[in-house]
C-alpha cells in the first residue's frame, strides 16, 4: 500500500511543474518581443538609414561629421571622403564618420 502512495504523490506533483514551464516560457517570449520592439528594431532602422545617407554622399554637400566637425565634402574616394573644413584646410575622413548632411549655405551662416 506504500508503493500506491508514492505513485500517486509522484504524479501530482509533476502536474503543477508542467503547467509552470508553459508560463515561464510565455514570460520570456514576452521580454524578448518587448526588448526586439524598443531597442533592436530602432537601431536597425537607425543604421539602415545611415548606410543610405553616406551611400547618397554627393560632392558638394555639407555635413556634420562623428567628431562635430561642419564641412563641405570636396571629393569622395571609395570609402573616404575629402572634407574641406575651411578655405584651405582639407580633411580625409571615413565616410562611417559622417553622422548628419545639413542644408546648403548652413556652413556661411556659421
Amino acid at each position: 500500500m506504500l508503493g500506491i502512495t508514492n505513485a500517486w504523490a509522484t504524479t501530482a506533483a509533476t502536474a503543477p511543474a508542467n503547467q509552470g514551464q508553459g508560463s515561464i516560457m510565455l514570460v520570456f517570449l514576452s521580454v524578448f518581443a518587448v526588448f526586439y520592439l524598443l531597442l533592436l528594431r530602432p537601431q536597425y532602422k537607425r543604421a539602415k538609414e545611415h548606410k543610405q545617407l553616406v551611400n547618397n554622399l554627393n560632392k558638394g554637400d555639407e555635413v556634420i561629421t562623428s567628431g562635430g566637425l561642419l564641412g563641405k565634402v570636396n571629393k569622395i574616394v571609395d570609402d573616404f571622403v575629402i572634407l574641406q573644413l575651411a578655405e584651405g584646410v582639407e580633411v580625409k575622413l571615413q565616410k562611417s564618420a559622417i553622422t548628419t548632411l545639413i542644408p546648403k549655405g548652413t556652413l556661411k551662416a556659421v
